[in-house]
C-alpha cells in the first residue's frame, strides 16, 4: 500500500492543522462557562438542580421522544433500560459482536449473557435478515418467550448499536423483534443528531440509551440518558436511577434496589450549553465529511465509510475501510507516526477473555470489518 496516498488524503481534507491531531475532542464555544459558573455560585452542583430538568426537557424534544432521564453515563442508561424491559439473570441478550465493550458490559451488569450476532457491511450494524434466519434455526417460542434451543436460556431483548452514528436499519430489526416478541432497545451512545428515515433515530424502538462522554459529538463531561415515549418506563427509570426513593419531605424510604445514577446539575448545565450548539456541530460534521469524501475519491487503497441511503448520520467518528485486510496495523502505525491519531475499530466482543464462551452466530463479516476499518480524526472544530 502507498501510505503516502492515505496521508495526502487526510491532509487534504483537514488542511494545515497542528499535530498531533486528536481523534475526537470536545468543543466549547457557547454558554458552558456561564451555566457552570451559575451552578458554582448558587451551590447547586450535585444531583438536584434546575439544569437537570431543563436538560432533560430539551434533550427529549431534540430526540423526538416524550421523556429523557439523564444519568451518569451511557452504560448505566443501557443497564437500566435492560432491567426495565425485563432482562433477568441468566437471560441472553442479542447484540452485535462489533461494538464498544460498554454494550456487553451493560448486559453483564444485569447478570445476563451477551449473545453476539452479525453485522452488515454497509452500516456495520446488526444485519436483520441474517439475524432472522439465525433465530429460525436456533430459537423457539415457549409459553410466550423466546428460548435458545442450544443453551436452554431465554432470549430476552434485542440491542442494536448505531455504529459511529450511522443508524441501523431499525424497520428490519423491529420486524425481527415483533416476529419473536422481543423488546427492541437501542444503544444509541454514538448517534445523537442522526436521523433514520427523517426522524431522530433515538425515537425508534422501545427506548434508547445515549452517551455524553467527552469524546461524543456533544458532552456533559460524563453522562448519558434514557430516551423513551413510554411514560411508564420513564417513571420507572427515574425512580430506579434515583436510588428508588419514595418522595417524602424527610423520610428515607426506598421500595426496591435502585441505583445512584443521577446526573449532577453541573454536568447538566454543560449539557444545556452543548445542546444549544448541536445543530452547528452537525453542520460542521457534514463539512468534514464532504472534505473527506472528496479527498478519498479515487484513492485505491481505501474507501471513505458513508451513511446508508435511508439515514442522515451525525458522522460522530469518520472511518475508512481498507481494501487490503492485511494492511491495518501498518497503516495505523504510519498515520499515528505522521501525527494523525487514528484507531482501529473495537476488538470484537467474542475475542475478549470474559466473553469468548458466549453464544454467537457466524461472524465472518464482523471479523472482516474488524481487520479493515480505521477511524480517522473527526473533531467538530475541523468543520467550523
Amino acid at each position: 500500500m502507498t501510505m503516502q496516498t492515505l496521508l495526502d488524503a487526510i491532509t487534504t481534507a483537514l488542511g494545515d492543522v497542528p499535530r498531533p491531531v486528536p481523534l475526537h475532542e470536545p468543543y466549547f464555544a457557547g454558554q458552558e462557562w456561564t451555566y457552570v459558573k451559575e451552578c458554582l455560585d448558587t451551590g447547586w452542583v450535585s444531583s438536584v438542580g434546575s439544569y437537570v430538568d431543563l436538560f432533560e426537557q430539551k434533550l427529549a424534544k431534540k430526540c423526538g421522544v416524550k421523556h429523557a432521564i439523564s444519568v451518569v453515563n451511557g452504560t448505566a442508561a443501557l443497564q437500566v433500560m435492560l432491567r426495565l424491559v425485563g432482562v433477568r439473570a441468566g437471560d441472553e441478550v442479542l447484540m452485535p459482536a462489533l461494538t464498544f465493550i460498554a454494550t456487553a458490559n451493560a448486559v453483564s451488569h444485569c447478570n445476563a449473557i451477551p449473545h453476539f450476532v452479525e453485522c452488515e457491511k454497509s452500516t456495520l450494524a446488526i444485519d436483520g435478515k441474517k439475524l432472522s434466519d439465525y433465530l429460525e434455526k436456533i430459537a423457539h417460542i415457549k409459553d410466550g418467550d423466546l428460548y435458545n434451543k442450544e443453551t436452554g436460556c431465554r432470549i430476552a431483548a434485542l440491542v442494536p448499536v448505531h455504529i459511529f452514528g450511522h443508524p441501523a436499519d431499525m424497520d428490519a430489526l423491529q420486524q425481527v423483534a415483533d416476529q419473536y416478541g422481543l423488546p427492541l432497545v437501542a444503544d444509541a451512545a454514538e448517534s445523537l443528531g442522526s436521523l433514520y428515515k427523517g426522524k431522530p433515530v433515538e425515537s425508534y424502538g422501545l427506548c434508547s440509551a445515549v452517551s455524553f462522554n467527552g469524546n461524543k459529538i456533544m458532552t456533559t463531561g460524563g453522562g448519558g440518558a434514557i430516551l423513551t415515549n413510554s411514560s411508564d418506563l420513564a417513571a420507572k427509570a427515574k425512580h430506579l436511577t434515583t436510588t428508588a426513593k419514595q418522595p417524602h419531605k424527610w423520610e428515607f424510604v426506598h421500595d426496591e434496589i435502585g441505583y445512584n445514577y443521577r446526573m449532577p446539575n453541573i454536568n447538566a448545565a454543560m449539557g444545556c450549553a452543548q445542546l444549544e450548539q448541536l445543530d452547528d456541530f452537525l453542520l460542521a460534521k457534514r463539512k468534514i465529511v464532504d472534505a473527506y469524501s472528496r479527498a478519498f475519491d479515487g484513492v485505491n487503497e481505501a474507501s471513505f465509510h458513508k451513511e446508508p441511503d435511508y439515514a442522515h448520520s451525525n458522522y460522530w467518528l469518520n472511518a475508512i475501510v481498507l481494501h487490503d485486510v492485511n494492511e491495518r496495523d501498518s497503516t495505523l502505525a504510519a498515520l499515528n507516526q505522521a501525527g494523525y491519531i487514528c484507531r482501529p475499530i473495537w476488538r470484537l466482543m467474542h475475542r475478549m477473555a470474559m466473553y469468548e464462551t458466549c453464544p454467537r452466530m457466524d461472524l465472518s463479516i464482523s471479523e472482516e470489518m474488524e481487520a479493515r476499518v480505521i477511524n480517522i480524526p473527526s473533531s467538530v472544530k475541523h468543520g467550523l
